[in-house]
């Protein structure tokens, strides 16, 4: 019971013990958690995070009208098409892309600005020999694209300088085969066309994956130390070619007429020969007409003879028509022939 009566103790934080600080607590917590994630926590994630970053890089975006080559340790192993994909990480698969639908264009003989404009003429390209041994300045364009994107990427080590030597060698060996005149005039569709085929042949051969779409001849003319002799050979044939069309065209003319006319005699004399022949058998069919009726009255068919044989001779002779009284004595009036042009004139004047 004496224990209730005992006054209460003091409490213990009123004793004379140092009091402890909040902050300091929470500081000294913070700096120990500090150390453990510096020590293994951070680590974790730096690793963590340096995996996530090398995961990326096997994601990869083609573009349209691209194609991707993805290598695995260096060799091919598959082509992606155009769209999202994933690959395993640098270095295990590495990837090349290329746009496989763009038209290429190499210049050849030549080179351009980025203007647009021809800046210079290269000569150990353009300079080439004919056939007939004439030496030609030929500048060339061609235009490609790739049309097997493994065989481009691994089959040759410079694509660009593998077409331009390529390219350089069929228009030799092209120009090689081809006259001056050809390749100046009317040749050069030709040689544009074989320069492609052996071109593309030359680099199916290579297995390059390149698809040739067009060779073209933008300039064709001689050297310059020798140029105006070629004008002046170019208009001379050009005066040869003038002269010959002349001719053939005063022949084209000349000939179809030649051909009317003889035609034309030809046709006349047959119609001649048919008039001769059919005026020739009525007169015969008159004559044994006539002498059929001869031969039954032969006195009539005589006088009758003469009366139409008279006919036709008294309207083409001057006659002089006499009194049967006057006929004894005629010599008033000769001559004759004066009488019946006094007669004719004496008719012409009661005409008028």
């Amino acid at each position: 019971m004496d224990s209730w009566n005992k006054p209460p103790s003091k409490p213990p934080w009123n004793k004379k013990t140092p009091q402890p600080n909040i902050d300091e607590v929470l500081n000294n917590l913070q700096s120990r958690f500090k150390m453990n994630f510096q020590g293994k926590n951070f680590s974790i994630l730096i690793l963590l995070a340096a995996l996530a970053l090398w995961l990326s890089t096997g994601f990869f975006i083609v573009e349209p009208a691209e194609q991707a080559v993805v290598k695995r340790f260096g060799k091919f192993h598959r082509i992606e098409d155009p769209g999202p994909h994933l690959a395993l990480p640098k270095p295990i698969e590495t990837r090349i892309t290329e746009n496989v639908q763009q038209v290429r264009r190499i210049e050849i003989g030549f080179r351009t600005s980025s203007a647009g404009s021809q800046a210079r003429t290269v000569r150990k390209e353009s300079l080439m020999l004919t056939g007939d041994e004439n030496i030609l300045d030929v500048q060339f364009i061609v235009q490609y694209r790739i049309a097997n994107l493994p065989d481009y990427v691994f089959k040759i080590t410079d694509p660009l300088d593998t077409v331009r030597a390529a390219s350089e060698s069929a228009m030799r060996e092209v120009i090689g085969r081809t006259s001056v005149d050809d390749a100046l005039t009317t040749g050069k569709d030709a040689i544009e066309q074989s320069t492609r085929n052996l071109l593309q042949e030359i680099l199916d051969n290579y297995r390059s994956g390149v698809n040739i779409e067009i060779v073209k001849l933008q300039d064709v003319h001689p050297p310059d130390q020798v140029k105006e002799a070629f004008k002046d050979v170019a208009s001379a044939k050009e005066d040869r070619e003038k002269m010959i069309n002349e001719a053939q065209g005063y022949r084209n003319n000349l000939i179809p007429k030649a051909r009317g006319e003889a035609t034309k005699i030809l046709n006349e004399a047959l119609a001649y020969a048919e008039q001769t022949v059919l005026i020739a058998e009525g007169k015969a069919k008159r004559f044994t007409a006539v002498y059929e009726e001869y031969r039954s009255a032969k006195e009539i068919t005589k006088q009758r003879i003469r009366i139409e044989t008279m006919e036709s001779i008294l309207p083409q002779v001057r006659k002089v028509i006499a009194d049967p009284q006057m006929g004894n004595n005629v010599l008033p009036f000769l001559p004759l022939q004066d009488l019946g042009k006094l007669s004719n004139s004496g008719n012409q004047r009661s005409a008028q």
